[in-house]
């Protein structure tokens, strides 16, 4: 019988296979556009209220 040890060191944990290059390439992109989505929130468009 084989240990379950060496079985589980023979499959990538889930924790490596989230943090690829790709994805934290993807995660980076993603943070930046929410930092700057909530840094830009509070300046209104002018182009709205000029009707008014």
């Amino acid at each position: 019988m084989q240990e379950p040890s060496s079985n589980r060191a023979a499959q990538p944990t889930l924790l490596r296979r989230l943090l690829t290059r790709e994805n934290l390439i993807a995660m980076a992109v993603c943070l930046i556009l929410i930092a700057l989505v909530i840094a830009t929130a509070d300046n209104a468009p002018q182009w709205i209220y000029q009707g008014f």
